[in-house]
């Protein structure tokens, strides 16, 4: 009787039975590796906690963590290892797949091949990761040095007390995200690791593109566009390239880990999912 009137609720009211999220067979568990900044955590979890919540419930045992919001690679790399040790001791699993959203990228990247962790980690995703740099980061450094204090001083102030063992170096960590810097340094210091398999997805929005962007990054989007071209408010399509290459998607900075003011239909759970079933079909 209770199957009768559900069936007969439905019907009257005009809705379908709720689909059951697929199952996706994930050969390892997925860390999902934030980028810089602390403003997308500041009313949820964390910054991707929800994309690995809705990863769970399709059978993904994944893992939103937080570090440093305004650190340099190496220390955010740290924070991260230990992350991901306490996972896989969680788990009892061999080895992980990362996805990883900028900087999160390079943090990853440094986290493989220089901190050792290339035997725990199978395959890395990087989601408009600045592997050449972001020339916001040029602009950042360009201002007055009153700019730049006062900047350093807010953002410091908010990263120290983030997370109980994480500090900030805004500036320092800003400088390494010049194309400069990670161009001639970090990329000759940190190759990749055999062992691992790279992929990279670049973003876009706004200017140059038909995708919309939230208002806020409208203005870096623009600043940007004459030094790189086409790029989601942060990071170039370009700089975003990195092993193999799986495509461009239309989403902003922000959109791409939920935040999603305006009009864009960019869906950020469903992409992660998609990720998450290329890794599958791919052994991973």
């Amino acid at each position: 009787m209770p199957d009768l009137v559900e069936s007969s609720w439905q019907h009257v009211a005009g809705l379908e039975p709720f689909p059951q999220p697929r199952f996706i067979r994930s050969r390892y568990p997925v860390v999902l590796m934030h980028g810089f900044g602390i403003f997308a955590s500041l009313f949820r979890g964390g910054h991707l906690h929800e994309e690995a919540m809705h990863l769970r419930e399709h059978g993904v045992p994944a893992f939103a963590p937080n570090v440093a919001p305004y650190n340099t690679v190496r220390y955010r790399a740290d924070m991260w290892k230990a992350r991901l040790d306490h996972i896989l001791r969680e788990t009892g699993a061999r080895r992980l797949n990362v996805i990883a959203q900028s900087m999160g990228g390079l943090d990853a990247r440094y986290l493989i091949s220089t901190v050792g962790m290339h035997d725990r980690v199978a395959a890395l995703v990087t989601i408009s990761t600045p592997h050449h740099g972001t020339g916001i980061a040029d602009l950042v450094l360009e201002q007055p040095e009153w700019a730049r204090k006062w900047m350093a001083d807010v953002l410091n102030w908010m990263g120290d007390r983030a997370l109980e063992d994480a500090s900030a170096d805004f500036l320092r960590s800003v400088a390494e995200l010049t194309p400069s810097y990670v161009d001639e340094v970090f990329n000759a210091d940190v190759p990749d690791h055999p062992s691992v398999r790279y992929y990279s997805y670049a973003a876009q929005a706004g200017k140059g593109t038909d995708a919309p962007i939230n208002p806020v990054l409208r203005i870096l989007n623009d600043r940007l566009f004459p030094r790189e071209g086409v790029n989601d408010g942060f990071v170039s399509v370009e700089s975003a390239r990195w092993g193999t290459f799986l495509g461009t998607i239309d989403a902003d900075h922000g959109q791409q880990v939920g935040l999603t003011p305006g009009q864009s239909a960019f869906d950020a759970n469903a992409f992660y999912v998609s990720v998450v079933e290329h890794l599958s079909a791919e052994g991973f």
